[in-house]
């Protein structure tokens, strides 16, 4: 289910932690599904299990995933849309402030948008 690519020049628990919410994102994985156990997606990668426990632990603190002790690592209920989608806006604001810094006007980014939209 998870290719990741070891010479990347992404993490690969970065690319873990956006597999599984790309994964949300498409229903793939939906609220409540068990992930794979850090130890067993460890080994199915090739990664350190380190590796994977990292990006489950960051996926619990967006409130993306939640663990349940000798249970394992569960798809969050409704928040996990909606901080994804907080993500995404903060991530836009920061392009948008850059944007802005650099002289491209209001009025272009909003034609920009609009013509996305078609």
């Amino acid at each position: 289910m998870f290719l990741i690519r070891i010479q990347g020049s992404e993490p690969i628990f970065i690319q873990i932690k956006n597999q599984v919410n790309k994964f949300i994102e498409i229903g793939v994985l939906k609220p409540n599904d068990k992930l794979p156990s850090v130890r067993n997606l460890a080994q199915e990668l090739g990664v350190n299990p380190n590796t994977v426990a990292k990006a489950y632990l960051e996926l619990e603190q967006e409130g993306i995933v939640y663990t349940l002790n000798k249970k394992g690592v569960f798809i969050s209920e409704g928040n996990a849309t909606d901080n994804h989608s907080n993500q995404l806006i903060q991530e836009f604001s920061q392009i948008t402030e850059i944007c802005l810094k650099n002289k491209i006007s209001k009025d272009e980014l909003i034609k920009l948008i609009n013509e996305m939209e078609k």
